[in-house]
């Protein structure tokens, strides 16, 4: 049977995955929904105007939003489909990228509620990044202590045995 880490990173995997290639699409396309497409196309126009820099590099808000886009949706699918180490490394690009968009978001004077889902799927990536990357929690009968080069079992900790009690 699956541990509960193991069901909690898939879980979120997966949720993660599915809204950031929901999200990406909208940004992409008007084909899901016509409405938050445009919504999308205002708020980049915004944020390019509130960075100069930005059109002095020559990135248009039509560059930035389907380049923002595309990243979501990519990383989406690998958060959602693929195994292993570039989970973390999407993981961790999303994550990045919800802190350019809450930036985005402070930058032009946004009120919370147009960007409270951004700052919780950036909490949840980050929950998500954390337990991933702690070690696998291993049963005491199966932890080994290595020994001038021996692996040996550790000793049992300071569980006492069943109907016994501990004196100290």
């Amino acid at each position: 049977m699956a541990s509960p880490r193991t069901i909690t990173i898939v879980a979120l995997s997966v949720a993660l995955g599915l809204f950031f290639v929901f999200m990406g699409t909208i940004k992409l396309t008007p084909r899901l929904s016509r409405d938050a497409y445009n919504e999308m196309k205002r708020a980049y126009k915004s944020y390019v105007r509130a960075l100069p820099m930005l059109k002095k590099m020559g990135v248009s808000s039509i560059l930035l939003r389907k380049s923002i886009g595309a990243l979501e949706v990519a990383c989406g699918i690998v958060m959602t489909l693929v195994p292993g180490r570039p989970k973390d490394v999407a993981n961790f690009l999303l994550l990045l990228l919800v802190l350019a968009v809450l930036f985005f978001h402070q930058l032009v004077g946004d009120p919370l509620k147009r960007y409270a889902h951004a700052l919780v799927f950036g909490i949840l990536l980050t929950c998500r990044l954390l337990i991933a990357r702690q070690p696998e929690e291993l049963p005491p009968e199966k932890r080994m202590l290595s020994v001038n080069g021996d692996e040996q079992p550790l000793i049992r900790e300071a569980a006492p045995e069943k109907g016994k009690m501990k004196v100290s």
